[in-house]
């Protein structure tokens, strides 16, 4: 069973470790590959299968300005390695300023080898770690021979029946989301597809929702996390009972909404951000402050800006009957 340590609160069994490194955000199907393989190989090797991970993306560190858009929050990626059921423990490696300074030979001697026990490393062919990415796969397999682990540098693992040579990654998954293609995103995600979800709180807004008869809850999510393209939704939302709380401390419940995604040009020239707007079909209660998920399945239509609230209204109403239809709900 999956436990979850900080580095430190590790100890590394007689046995030795299989260890797998990387930010996992996503935990797309690549990444899932990759992990079945560390268990098949810790298995075989009597070790335990380990996945270290970092509790924010490395590059929010070394190029701020540049850094990608989560696919995940810590939150989410532990839960989704959990769920993978090939990792016995995945540690959790706090990356920060000091971190980004240490050097790739100190980062293997006292990580890999004191603190994990490492027996066997299996990393990206492109990896690299350290101060200022000194450390690849090459430094790896030098070390490993000296210090008694093996390494195994894996390529990026090619989508099942594409032939166009696209493989799994978080960079693609980014551009389908970009483009407003959740689904097609969703089955680079999971086998079967899994729907992208996002995590936020809801917050008050300027009722321009409930003023058009179709109240919504307002999500705030963190600008750190990638979003969709703009638009319009089918999807799922399912929310803890109040701020702070964990989800699973909700009812659990998924329930069917639309999802307006965008800056509502009908009412707003220069809106600053985007704004995630949840319509519950056939649900009204109180939501403010409560922590949700909300999951997108397919993409209605794009962002619009019509001339008036009555036509906006009338397509609001066909988008919800999309959304039903879509949905089965």
């Amino acid at each position: 069973m999956d436990s979850v340590v900080d580095l430190v609160g590790y100890e590394p069994p007689v046995g030795g470790t299989v260890v797998t490194i990387g930010a996992y955000d996503g935990v797309h199907l690549g990444h899932q590959a990759v992990l079945r393989l560390v268990r098949d190989l810790a298995t075989a090797r009597n070790c335990e299968a380990v996945c270290l991970t970092f509790d924010r993306h490395p590059a929010e560190v070394v190029r701020t300005a540049t850094a990608p858009k989560l696919l995940t929050n810590l939150e989410q990626k532990l839960e989704l390695l959990a769920q993978t059921g090939f990792v016995d423990t995945t540690c959790v490696l706090t990356f920060d300023e000091e971190r980004s300074k240490e050097a790739a030979e100190d980062f293997v001697r006292t990580v890999l080898v004191e603190g994990l026990g490492a027996r066997l490393v299996v990393v990206g062919a492109d990896f690299h770690f350290g101060h200022r990415r000194h450390g690849k796969v090459e430094l790896l397999e030098q070390m490993g021979a000296e210090l008694g682990f093996e390494v195994i540098g894996l390529g990026l693992v090619p989508v099942a029946g594409d032939s166009t040579g696209v493989a799994y990654s978080s960079t693609r998954i980014r551009e389908l989301l970009g483009e407003g293609n959740v689904t097609g995103a969703a089955r680079l995600l999971g086998l079967p597809a899994r729907d992208y979800e996002v995590r936020g709180t809801v917050v008050k807004g300027d009722q321009r929702g409930r003023e058009l008869g179709y109240p919504t809850a307002n999500v705030a999510v963190s600008d750190r996390m990638c979003l969709p393209a703009d638009g319009i939704y089918a999807g799922y939302f399912r929310c803890g009972p109040s701020s702070g709380a964990p989800l699973d401390d909700g009812d659990g419940i998924e329930r069917p909404c639309a999802v307006s995604l965008g800056r509502r040009p009908t009412f707003y020239e220069d809106a600053p951000v985007s704004l995630l707007e949840a319509f519950l079909l056939d649900f009204d209660d109180d939501l403010y402050g409560r922590n949700v998920a909300v999951r997108f399945v397919d993409r209605i239509r794009g962002e619009e800006r019509f001339e008036s609230s009555e036509s906006l209204i009338k397509q609001m109403g066909l988008d919800v009957e999309e959304t039903r239809r879509l949905l089965g709900a």
